[in-house]
């Protein structure tokens, strides 16, 4: 890093007109081609990146939000999903949180309600069996019995799954809320080849693409990023530089000195070891949904794309070493595992202090992380893209706009962090010592608080972590009574209450869940009937 004398490039101070955008990649190339997107020939975009620093990304898995991304890009499925190995995904499993053999869902569905309560606390209340996922939600029944989110002829789910199905005006209640609120799936891909397909689109709506290392980064005298240089192309300059350099954070933390949050006291998970498994996906089932199996010092992710699964194993370091941790992949993928190389990774698990500083901002690892366990990290960059559309700066003095930027993002970071810690506070696993240890680690203070009153009261809006970030009460709901380590009682009215609606619904969700199963088909017979209709 150097200081120089130079003022910032800004020949206009009360416009923004030029981002650079250092490092490539899934966030380099997201951020570069929403911006475009969002401001087209107004804009000029660099992107940066080096071409001896690869993506740790192995196959990823998203939120149900992500179709925003792909609508404001003006993509259909059928654009991307091909060149990008995608498969579609209604949720995650869990498997063995609460004991071996044992699985719960998380889906991408709301949670009904009957006379003012959820059917979370009917179903404490009232159950239906020993699977509070199976009766109170249609996904789950259909991730079991791994259909597509689609019909044969292309028809997405979202148009029929809440159906009147003898459910009365209870179960037409609900339509409006969960097409409002909630889209029914979201993906798996290959996130170095989303990386190359946007690349293309990016370039196509001009983008400037250097392939070149970065080796300096030059601030002026108000400590502003006045250019970068690098190795061949020599200086660059913007306006805006976004920095999507990885953990490394070259601009955000090398460069400006951003301190770090580190969130290791809560989430001891900061290891991880992937695979890239090939296997012929035409035969082998594709699950939709990513499968998160609990371990002796972690958790193994499970992504099933077109021509291969993604695995990893994510694991706490001062309760496995490194080797053990492969050696426990590879048994637990079995023999198609043998001489695939395996990619050890290091995670830095917390957020910077601020992700815009100055005139720069961090995007995706560069400003925050957290372990994968609800598929997170494309979440966190789409996010924060969208957020700096809407706090666009004007000039280098726009400290309110960049106040109100990192709030959000310090909001998303920190509710993510605290859901993540009641998967494992909350789960009834605990047979070792890791396991163990999840019930008395330090937890935060408001999370603490939350998980007194959901003891005997379901959480609801008005008792879950109170900014945006991403994930709705119905989520709690799904690790407190899947994962089974926490008691829940149900509300003391509902043994007052008139039950026969409530029974209907949960009818009704059964009724329904058995037709899907036999209308969808699943996901290997849609995309063969893909790959048909496209020859």
């Amino acid at each position: 890093m150097t200081k120089s004398g130079a003022a910032a490039n800004l020949t206009d101070p009360g416009k923004t007109k030029s981002v650079v955008i250092v490092g490539g990649g899934t966030a380099g190339w997201m951020t570069a081609a929403y911006l475009k997107a969002a401001f087209g020939d107004r804009i000029d975009v660099t992107v940066v990146e080096s071409a001896h620093i690869g993506s740790i990304g192995v196959g990823e898995a998203t939120f149900s939000d992500i179709r925003h991304f792909f609508e404001f890009l003006r993509l259909e499925e059928s654009d991307w999903m091909p060149a990008c190995n995608a498969t579609y995904k209604l949720g995650v499993r869990f498997e063995d949180w609460r004991e071996p053999g044992h699985h719960f869902y998380h889906p991408f569905e709301q949670l009904g309600s009957v006379d003012g309560f959820p059917l979370s606390d009917w179903w404490l209340r009232m159950p239906q069996s020993s699977r509070f996922d199976r009766d109170c939600f249609v996904m789950a029944a259909l991730c079991d019995a791994e259909r597509s989110p689609r019909y044969a002829d292309g028809t997405p789910l979202a148009q029929g799954v809440f159906e009147n199905v003898g459910g009365g005006q209870s179960a037409r209640s609900n339509i409006a809320e969960y097409q409002g609120a909630q889209f029914p799936y979201a993906y798996h891909f290959e996130a170095h080849l989303l990386a190359k397909f946007l690349t293309k689109y990016g370039t196509d709506r001009g983008v400037k693409h250097i392939t070149d290392n970065v080796v300096d980064v030059a601030l002026d005298e108000q400590g502003f990023v006045s250019h970068v240089d690098t190795a061949e192309n020599g200086r660059l300059s913007g306006d805006l530089y976004i920095d999507c350099t990885g953990f490394r954070a070259l601009l955000l933390k090398q460069a400006l000195g951003e301190p770090f949050v580190s969130f290791q006291d809560t989430l001891p998970n900061n290891s991880a070891v992937a695979l890239q498994v090939p296997m012929d996906m035409e035969r082998k089932a594709i699950r939709p949904c990513t499968t998160a199996t609990a371990q002796d010092a972690g958790w193994i992710w499970t992504i099933p794309l077109i021509s291969r699964i993604g695995t990893g194993y994510v694991y706490a370091d001062e309760y496995l070493s490194a080797e053990d941790a492969e050696k426990t992949l590879r048994e637990f993928v079995g023999p198609e595992a043998a001489d695939i190389p395996a990619n050890h990774i290091k995670m830095r698990i917390g957020r910077s202090e601020r992700s815009w500083v100055k005139n720069v901002v961090g995007i995706g690892l560069a400003a925050g992380f957290v372990e994968p366990l609800e598929s997170t990290g494309i979440f966190f960059i789409h996010h924060a893209i969208e957020q700096i559309v809407r706090y666009f700066p004007g000039g280098r003095d726009d400290d309110v706009r960049r106040d109100a930027f990192n709030r959000s993002i310090e909001h998303v970071m920190e509710g993510v962090r605290e859901f993540l810690c009641l998967h494992y506070v909350g789960a009834k696993r605990a047979d070792n010592q890791y396991w163990k240890d999840t019930k008395t680690r330090k937890i935060p203070d408001a999370l603490a608080e939350r998980i007194e009153i959901w003891k005997h009261k379901v959480p609801d809006s008005e008792s879950v972590y109170p900014y945006y970030h991403g994930l709705p009460p119905y989520s709690y709901n799904c690790i407190l009574l899947g994962a089974g380590g926490i008691e829940v009682k149900h509300s003391p009215a509902l043994d007052l209450a008139d039950p026969t609606a409530a029974q209907v619904e949960f009818d009704r969700i059964r009724l329904k869940a058995d037709k899907l199963v036999q209308e969808l088909p699943s996901q290997n017979e849609f995309f063969a009937a893909m790959r048909a209709n496209a020859k």
